[in-house]
């Protein structure tokens, strides 16, 4: 048996998603650079970095209103799912060598693949502002 599977990253990342509020929105975005150096050296976190990097833009252009075509439940899912990896203590606590980010992974992974379509619909618009 699995120490973290996909059913906990998926009760995870529910549980983060229903209490993410409008003012957690701030607290995604402050606390970037911390969540980003997660993800530049810890090994299974090392893949997702460029997923976060445009899951942090999506959040800061939803913030600054410049995009508002993604549902809100989106939003709160993505600031859901950073908010876990920033937590310390979680469902297998990062001090643990090796394992200790399995779940921030998978709780990461399930949120991208949730939100493949809107996502993608983002990126199409995120790539076209800058050849506007």
């Amino acid at each position: 048996m699995s120490l973290f599977s996909k059913e906990n990253a998926e009760e995870e990342h529910n549980k983060r998603q229903k209490n993410f509020s409008k003012k957690d929105v701030d607290k995604v975005i402050a606390e970037e650079e911390k969540i980003k150096s997660k993800f530049e050296s810890k090994g299974k976190l090392s893949r997702y970095l460029g997923d976060v990097q445009l899951l942090f833009s999506l959040v800061r252009d939803y913030a600054n209103g410049s995009y508002r075509e993604m549902p809100w439940n989106i939003v709160a899912s993505v600031g859901g799912a950073l908010l876990y990896v920033l937590s310390p203590i979680d469902i297998i606590p990062d001090f643990i060598p090796v394992i200790g980010y399995l779940d921030d992974a998978a709780v990461i992974a399930f949120c991208l693949n949730l939100i493949e379509k809107d996502l993608a619909a983002y990126k199409v618009w995120k790539d076209g502002i800058g050849t506007a």
